[in-house]
């Protein structure tokens, strides 16, 4: 432990905003990626200026300080993986303004994805980027892993929803970016290089985002199939035509299993792959589009598409399927790879493959819409050898997204989790000007460091 550097914390900041004990840091010292390393402290800063002290004392004790919002974020990005500070904001947590007139809001980081969404509704709004975990997960940590949800395909992600930043450098300056006009083309645009750095570059402090009019009304449509290729042409289809849904979810088999068991007559059981759909907009523009997009699920393999008039039992189904996963195995090896949309059936029925080859369970359900799978291996962490199976299956998983023009992540970021995979997407050169940028936010590299690059 750095003694110095706690009596520096201590004159900072009182002792209920500062815990050193390694029972009160426990909670702390994990992500919901289940990777576990310790801090030497706890930090809580309530205002601008208090984080900006806080990282000016890291880098004159050269120990690393660790952003983190509420650790639901699943590849170990807010993991303390060398030790030093973590520097949670939490407890920065105020609406500091609603402005319905210029369709914004100002926030600290620290305020809930759900909090926000109450505090708008009321005046029409909401904020689209809505994760499965909306009800813990803060605002900071959104902007910070560039999440998205099951609305992206049609309003975007958390990059597309920003108009400025302040925040704070890896040397404790306070920047500001963006402006507070949906329109602004004065110097770089580091508000979207921001997000998305995951606390590598600078520690956003406060943003004003984006607000959109909720929408009339909704709709909801289903479709089964036989398999998952045919779902896969279904999906195709339904993009490639002029109406874009609100949502368009898949599930396999794997996960069509997890439902079944725990909510009984709530899904078809010949049904091996399966598409939840919503649509909004007026009545006109729902009856339109629910009947393109009913025409473009007619495929071969199709078993029966439909409106479904009250969709939230199975919305629910739909977000509480993480969880479920527990009920197969121990543990989840848990990607978030992308596809372009066309190459969804290749993706898919590769993955049935690798999974028969390698004898891996494997449950696939995500935002088809995006061409996002949600791939989750499921495994016993006790058995070596099917271990070694997974890790394999996991890297011609890669493989096969690379070649299809993929990503390795749609949304939950590299953190630790994609790390060593990262120099397979991103050329030399390019990462070179990459670490280049975090030397210049970040000289002396003590915000997260070790994140992101291989």
């Amino acid at each position: 432990m750095n003694s110095g550097l706690i009596v520096d914390l201590q004159q900072l900041l009182p002792p209920e905003r500062l815990f050193t004990d390694p029972v009160d840091c426990y909670a702390y010292a994990y992500d919901n990626s289940r990777n576990y390393h310790a801090p030497v402290a706890v930090v809580f800063p309530l205002h601008i200026e208090e984080v900006a002290s806080i990282i000016k004392l890291c880098n004159l004790h050269k120990l690393p300080v660790v952003p983190r919002g509420r650790g639901t974020g699943t590849a170990g990005g807010s993991v303390p993986e060398v030790g030093g500070v973590v520097l949670s904001l939490e407890r920065m947590n105020k609406i500091i303004s609603i402005d319905p007139d210029n369709r914004m809001v100002i926030v600290e980081p620290g305020v809930l994805n759900q909090e926000l969404q109450d505090a708008i509704k009321g005046v029409g709004f909401f904020w689209p980027p809505d994760p499965s975990s909306a009800a813990y997960c803060s605002i900071g940590g959104n902007l910070a892993t560039c999440a998205a949800g099951p609305h992206a395909v049609k309003y975007g992600v958390a990059r597309d929803h920003i108009l400025g930043l302040k925040a704070v450098t890896g040397n404790g300056d306070i920047i500001k970016t963006g402006c507070y006009t949906s329109k602004g083309v004065v110097g770089y645009d580091l508000t979207r290089l921001l997000v998305g750095s995951e606390g590598t570059l600078a520690v956003i402090v406060e943003a004003t985002l984006k607000l959109t009019p909720l929408p009339k009304h909704t709709g909801g449509l289903t479709a089964e199939f036989i398999d998952t290729e045919s779902c896969a042409k279904a999906i195709a289809a339904i993009m490639a035509q002029p109406y874009t849904p609100s949502a368009l979810e898949f599930l396999d088999n794997g996960a069509l299993n997890l439902i079944r068991g725990r909510h009984k007559n709530l899904l078809p059981e010949n049904a091996k792959a399966y598409l939840m759909i919503e649509v909004d907009g007026s009545e006109q523009e729902i009856h339109e589009a629910s009947a393109a997009i009913l025409q473009a699920c007619q495929v071969t393999g199709l078993i029966e598409a439909k409106l479904a008039h009250d969709t939230k039992a199975l919305w629910a189904a739909r977000k509480a399927l993480s969880p479920l996963l527990k009920d197969i195995a121990p543990k989840k090896i848990n990607e978030d790879i992308a596809v372009p949309v066309s190459r969804l059936p290749e993706l898919l029925t590769g993955l049935e493959k690798l999974s028969s080859q390698y004898q891996i369970s494997n449950v696939n359900f995500g935002h088809a819409g995006n061409g996002n799978i949600h791939v989750n291996l499921l495994v016993n962490p006790d058995n070596a050898e099917e271990m070694k199976r997974a890790y394999e299956c996991l890297d011609e998983v890669f493989s096969l997204v690379l070649s299809l023009q993929g990503t390795l992540s749609g949304e939950h970021g590299v953190g630790m989790a994609k790390r060593p995979f990262v120099s397979r997407e991103i050329d030399a050169t390019t990462m070179a000007l990459m670490k280049s940028l975090k030397l210049t936010f970040d000289p002396n590299n003590v915000l997260n460091p070790g994140k992101l690059f291989p």
